[in-house]
């Protein structure tokens, strides 16, 4: 694994009642955004909560959270609203290897 990241963050997103019907208008272009930052090798996992769809989870290797930040302000979901709060946390990974 690279030095530059070997940290981990996890952005938490809290999304309006109506997520699921709202976000097809900005799903392509939010998708893009994640399929670059997962070429980049800075997301590793992200997805919706289920039932409720209350929320998502958007776990990045980076080397510091400002990546991360630059991330969720510039997400169609977040410049649109569909985000009503949005944080990040670092998260200790224990290696398993």
């Amino acid at each position: 694994m690279d030095d530059d990241l070997t940290r981990h963050f996890a952005l938490f997103y809290d999304v309006v009642v109506d997520y699921v019907a709202r976000r097809s208008a900005f799903r392509a272009d939010h998708l893009a955004l994640v399929r670059e930052a997962h070429r980049r090798g800075e997301l590793v996992l992200a997805g919706a909560f289920a039932d409720p769809v209350d929320g998502a989870l958007l776990v990045f290797r980076a080397p510091d959270r400002s990546v991360v930040e630059a991330f969720a302000r510039s997400d169609p979901y977040v410049v649109n609203g569909l985000v009503t709060r949005w944080h990040v946390r670092e998260w200790s990974v224990v290696p398993l290897a």
